[in-house]
This record gives C-alpha cells, structure tokens and sequence, in this order.
C-alpha cells in the first residue's frame, strides 16, 4: 500500500505569489519575499510534495513561471507537480525541464481528451495530474468549474468525472472552492461524487487551517494525499510540527529520518542545501 502524502500547494500569478480564498486572489509576495520566507530545500523535509500552479488572471507567461519553477526547484527534494493553462506538449516539456516531475491539467481533461492522452503517451500517466475545482451552489448541487474557477460546467460532476481519460491520469487533485482558503476544514463530501469505477489515487484540497482538518483528510481511507494552500498558518515551523501531529494519528505517513541526519549525509556527499 502507498504511504500517504502532505502537499504543500503554492500560486504563482503574473509574477507574485497569491493567497486564495473562494478563488478570489491576493497578492502575497515575489519569488525573493517567498525565498525568504519559505526555504523549500528546508520545508521538503516535511512535506511529500510540491505542487506549483500558475492561477494568473492575466495572459499567462510559461517563461516568468518556468523561472520562478527553478528557483523553487533548486534544493528541493520533494517531487514537484506543475500547471496552470497547459495546452501544449511544449508548455508540458518546459515545465519539467523546468524542475517539474509531473503536470497538472484542469480546463483539458474535459475540452481536450486528445491532449490528455498525447501527455499520458509523451510522459507517461504517472507524471499527469488532473485538477477537478468544484463549487457547491446555493441550491445544494454542485458544479465543475474550469479556466481559473471563471467557467461552470453544467453537466452534473458524477457524470463528467466518468467521462475522465481514466487511462491517461495517473492521480486526481480535487478541490474545493467554497472552502478554499478559509481555514475551516476541507469538504469530504465531494469525496461521495467520485464515480466508483474511477480507482484514481485523490488528492483532498481546499481548507486546511491547521493539522486536524490535515489529520481529518488522511484519516478518510479515500483520500491518498492532503494539500494546503495557506500559506500563514504553516509558516515557521508549522508544517514540521504538523506532520508530527500526523503521525501520532497513526497516519500511514513516510518516516523520513531527522533533518540534521540527512544535512549530514548530503555533506558527506557533497551535496549542499
């Protein structure tokens, strides 16, 4: 069985990096302020992965990103996944040769199946992620939405899920737009909309605040990984002492061996983080 997984979700848009709540976006800083606030060759040791979208309202820069991808990447050990208006196998390359190690799809994996499996043909299913936002409305039901939250997709989500390229995904990312960035916890009922038939590896995301609703996720036996966006309330040392929590939870979570431990063996081989 594969170990469960923390995902440390970061938004990049023209330029800065965002805060989103209700995939409304608030401007938090440059590549420089996170570099100095976030060491992710530091924050890798506690997280399972990265995952970097470009939510960008304006025309998107592939190049600006991919920049911004490098830094990031540079002495960060976890697995990166990146997106955010992939359209091409050229935006697909340029990403992981950017640092990526998978690519997150949205809006394609339902306008754009032939894409989604030239990806899956070019790179292999492992390395593509498909990216579900989901808004539950007013009136109960719930909707799809794609192209940065701006366009609602009115067949119901059951039924666009069993539509998916299955075998051109290799793990879904579903989140949630009504929690998003609040704080208050993610929406396991979106959980009840995945088709029974579609046995993709699922990523929880949208309203993590703090390590019980992470707990919360991981506890859910249909849930494989956690992803949080919010970015102040695991500053400092937040994500350590979460993931700590985690484990006292019995969390099938991967035992990495202490920081200071693996600071030594990369010295000893000459590598510096």
């Amino acid at each position: 069985m594969l170990k469960k997984r923390i995902i440390f979700t970061l938004l990049y848009g023209s330029g800065s990096f965002m805060l989103s709540r209700n995939f409304r976006l608030q401007k938090v800083g440059t590549i420089d302020w996170l570099q100095k606030n976030y060491d992710f060759s530091h924050i890798a040791f506690y997280i399972d992965e990265l995952i970097v979208l470009d939510v960008s309202r304006a025309e998107r820069n592939i190049d600006h990103f991919s920049d911004a991808l490098k830094v990031l990447a540079k002495g960060c050990f976890a697995p990166i996944a990146a997106g955010g208006g992939v359209r091409t196998l050229s935006d697909a390359r340029q990403l992981l040769r950017s640092g990526a190690d998978k690519v997150v799809v949205n809006s394609a994996l339902f306008d754009d199946h032939q894409f989604v499996s030239t990806l899956a043909q070019e790179f292999g299913r492992q390395c593509v992620v498909g990216a579900i936002d989901i808004k539950q409305e007013v009136d109960g039901t719930c909707h799809v939405y794609t192209n940065n939250g701006s366009c609602q997709r009115h067949e119901l989500v059951t039924q666009l899920l069993e539509q998916l390229p299955e075998r051109c995904v290799g793990e879904l990312y579903l989140n949630s737009i009504n929690q998003d960035g609040t704080g208050q916890g993610y929406d396991l009922g979106l959980l009840d909309l995945i088709p029974h038939q579609l046995n993709l590896p699922t990523i929880l995301a949208g309203g993590a605040g703090h390590s019980q609703h992470l707990i919360d996720g991981l506890l859910d036996g249909r849930v494989d990984a956690v992803a949080t966006a919010h970015l102040f309330n695991f500053v400092g040392d937040g994500l350590k002492k979460a993931r700590e929590s985690i484990r006292l939870q019995d969390v099938d979570l991967a035992n990495w061996p202490p920081l200071s431990e693996l600071k030594s063996d990369l010295s000893m081989k000459g590598i510096a983080i």
